[in-house]
């Protein structure tokens, strides 16, 4: 895995996580989705990543 992309990804994890968080506990159902969204975004892509990598072994 890349250092930019592992880093993209913990970035948007990390994001996401505060966005949901500070929207879920002020209300805001749609904020808190697209947190969410973001959220699961950085797994994907880090999941993605590893792949890559197992496959150049």
């Amino acid at each position: 895995m890349s250092a930019g992309e592992k880093a993209k990804a913990k970035a948007e994890q990390i994001a996401g996580k505060l966005i949901r968080k500070a929207a879920h506990s002020a209300g805001d159902d749609t904020t808190a989705a697209k947190g969410g969204a973001l959220e699961g975004r950085g797994h994907a892509r880090g999941t993605k990543e590893k792949g890559k990598d197992a496959f150049k072994r």
